[in-house]
């Protein structure tokens, strides 16, 4: 009997760590995404600095489109976690199987790493000179 609880124990370890590795792996996948796409864009913000652009407007303007970009991911993922996990119902022991603990955490994660992934290289972008920024191809 007690290999039987072994056995689970084992298997709700390695669908813990994989849920975990699945998470981490998306969120660097989100990360370097949206990040190269904002560094892409330096020319462009450095444009809208030289026609007097302030600098907040700009931020505010890529935080938003890489939340709004994070969003419809974290909607269409939703969703389809929320379809699959009745795949994983019979696996699952002591814990429902849509817990919205788990969903909530999980794209609050997605989201403060989009929200990075856009901060970090518009902020870099915007300390560049417009005139050098206007030079780069």
């Amino acid at each position: 009997m007690n290999s039987d609880y072994f056995q689970v124990f084992l298997a709700a370890d390695a669908i813990q760590f994989a849920g975990g590795l699945a998470l981490v792996l998306s969120a660097l996948g989100l990360y370097a995404v949206l990040s190269f796409l904002v560094a892409g864009r330096t020319r462009e913000i450095g444009i809208r600095l030289a026609l007097g652009a302030q600098a907040r407007d700009i931020m505010r303007m890529m935080l938003g489109q890489g939340a709004r970009l994070a969003l419809y991911g974290v909607a269409i993922g939703g969703v389809g976690a929320i379809g699959l996990t009745g795949l994983l119902a019979a696996w699952l022991y002591g814990v429902p199987a849509r817990d919205p603990v788990i969903f909530v955490a999980a794209a609050t994660i997605l989201l403060a790493v989009a929200l990075a992934a856009c901060y970090v290289p518009a902020r870099k972008a915007m300390r560049v000179d417009p005139i050098t920024a206007l030079r780069e191809e």
